[in-house]
C-alpha cells in the first residue's frame, strides 16, 4: 500500500479505513513498525496502532494482536547495529500499549498477561542493541521502549508483589550488566526510574524488600577504589544514572510511592557512598 493512503488515515484523525479488512490493516502496519523510515515507523504505524487500541477497536482482538507483538521481539534478537531493532523495540512499545488499555478495561486473561510478561523480561535482557538516536533513521531506543512496557506491566491488576519484585529486578539486572561500550546515553536511566516508580506506587513492596534492591544498584554504581587499568565510570554509569533519576522522581513527582520517605534514605546513602569524594568536607588550609 502505497504512503499515501497512510497519508490519508493520519489526516483523518486515524479513523479505521472500511475499504479493506482490518487483519490487512493490522499486518501492514506491523511490517511498518520495522521500517526504517522514522515517518513510516513514528509517524504512522506506531501512532496508527496505538489508536486503535485506546478507542477499543482490538478490544476483542487484542490477545491476538499482543501476541504478534510480543512474537515481533524475537526478530532479529541477539543482533546489534542493524535495522531488525526497529521492529522489536516498537513491538515493545505496542505491548505496552496492549497492557495499558487491559490496565483500564480487565480485558485479558492472568495467564496472557504473565506470559508477555515473561517474554518481554527475556528480550529485555537479552537485547544486544542499546543504541538511541540512528542518523537517518529515527528512534531505535530498544532499552527505553522496554522500560516503558515494563512500567505498564507493573501497572497490571494482575501483578502482586511477587512480580513486582521480579520486574525490579529485571531493571537491576539490565544496569548491572550493561556492556561498559555501549552506554544508555539517550534517557533511558530516565525511563527506567519511571518505571520502577509505576511499580513502586503499587504498594506492595517494603523497605526490607527494596533496600537490597537499591544497595545491589549502589555497588555496581560505585566507580572509586578499583582497578586503575580501565575506565571505571564506563561500567559504573547506567546504574549511577538510573540511581540519581529514581531520587529526582521519588523527590519530585506527584504521586509519590508510599514508602518514598523512608527509601529516600536508602537511595540518598547509595548515592552518598557512590559519590564520596564530591560530598567530602573541605579541610582547613
Amino acid at each position: 500500500m502505497s504512503t499515501g493512503y497512510w497519508d490519508q488515515v493520519q489526516a483523518a484523525d486515524f479513523e479505521v479505513p472500511a475499504d479493506r479488512p482490518l487483519d490487512d490493516l493490522t499486518a501492514e502496519l506491523t511490517t511498518m513498525l520495522g521500517s526504517t523510515q522514522p515517518e513510516v515507523r513514528d509517524g504512522t504505524a506506531y501512532p496508527a496502532l496505538a489508536t486503535w487500541i485506546d478507542r477499543g477497536v482490538y478490544d476483542d482482538l487484542l490477545a491476538g494482536l499482543g501476541d504478534g507483538m510480543v512474537a515481533g521481539l524475537s526478530v532479529g534478537l541477539g543482533e546489534a547495529g542493524t535495522d531488525t531493532v526497529f521492529r522489536r523495540s516498537f513491538s515493545a512499545l505496542i505491548v505496552g500499549e496492549c497492557l495499558e488499555r487491559d490496565n483500564a478495561h480487565h480485558l485479558l486473561p492472568v495467564d496472557k498477561i504473565l506470559d508477555w510478561g515473561d517474554r518481554l523480561a527475556v528480550w529485555f535482557l537479552t537485547e544486544k542493541d542499546t543504541r538511541g538516536f540512528v542518523p537517518d533513521k529515527g528512534w531505535a531506543h530498544a532499552i527505553a521502549h522496554g522500560a516503558d512496557a515494563i512500567g505498564a506491566l507493573g501497572d497490571s491488576p494482575h501483578l502482586g508483589a511477587a512480580e513486582h519484585q521480579a520486574l525490579l529486578d529485571v531493571l537491576a539486572e539490565r544496569l548491572v550488566q550493561q556492556p561498559v561500550d555501549e552506554p544508555l546515553a539517550a534517557g533511558e536511566p530516565d525511563r527506567m526510574a519511571h518505571a520502577a516508580m509505576r511499580v513502586l506506587r503499587r504498594g506492595t513492596l517494603g523497605v526490607d524488600v527494596l533496600e537490597p534492591w537499591v544497595h545491589r544498584l549502589g555497588a555496581a554504581a560505585d566507580p572509586f577504589g578499583g582497578p586503575v587499568d580501565h575506565d571505571p565510570f564506563a561500567a559504573t554509569a547506567a546504574p549511577q544514572a538510573f540511581l540519581r533519576a529514581l531520587f529526582l522522581q521519588l523527590s519530585l513527582a506527584a504521586e509519590p510511592p508510599e514508602v518514598r520517605s523512608d527509601l529516600l534514605l536508602v537511595v540518598i546513602e547509595a548515592l552518598r557512598l557512590t559519590n564520596a569524594p564530591f560530598l567530602r568536607a573541605r579541610t582547613s588550609e
